[in-house]
């Protein structure tokens, strides 16, 4: 009988301020077989999703018109796929907005075509 194969992956856990160092056990189709060394159920599922499908926030800034400082704080809504990260930034990097900017406004709507809006972040007068 032949031994099974695996690769073993080490990550850190970001899900909360522990940071739990993972070592994740991938079978020969990349599928995770087990968790090990995280000490609570979010480890896991951390490991399982950075993995499969790595995603991230983008935070930033954008570049104001007419306000009282020249740059907004942006950030994406939500999680965005890991890959999209340097088409994300292009994005926002040749984007110019006008004051007033109000907290949560929408800067760049549909971001790269993930369906996830870029907002601000706080107020600009």
């Amino acid at each position: 009988m032949e031994a099974m194969k695996f690769d073993e992956r080490e990550l850190v856990c970001i899900s909360c301020p522990i940071g739990c160092r993972l070592t994740a056990y991938l079978d020969e189709e990349g599928k995770i077989i087990e968790v090990k060394d995280n000490m609570c159920k979010r480890g896991k599922t951390y490991a399982e999703k950075e993995l499969t499908n790595p995603t991230r926030i983008v935070v930033s800034t954008v570049k104001v018109e007419g306000g009282r400082v020249p740059l907004v704080s942006v950030k994406t809504e939500t999680d965005i796929p890991k890959g999209k990260i340097f088409d994300i930034m292009d994005e926002i990097n040749n984007t110019k907005v006008k004051a007033p900017v109000k907290l949560g406004d929408i800067i760049i709507e549909n971001v790269s075509n993930t369906g996830v809006n870029v907002i601000a972040t706080k107020s600009i007068f």
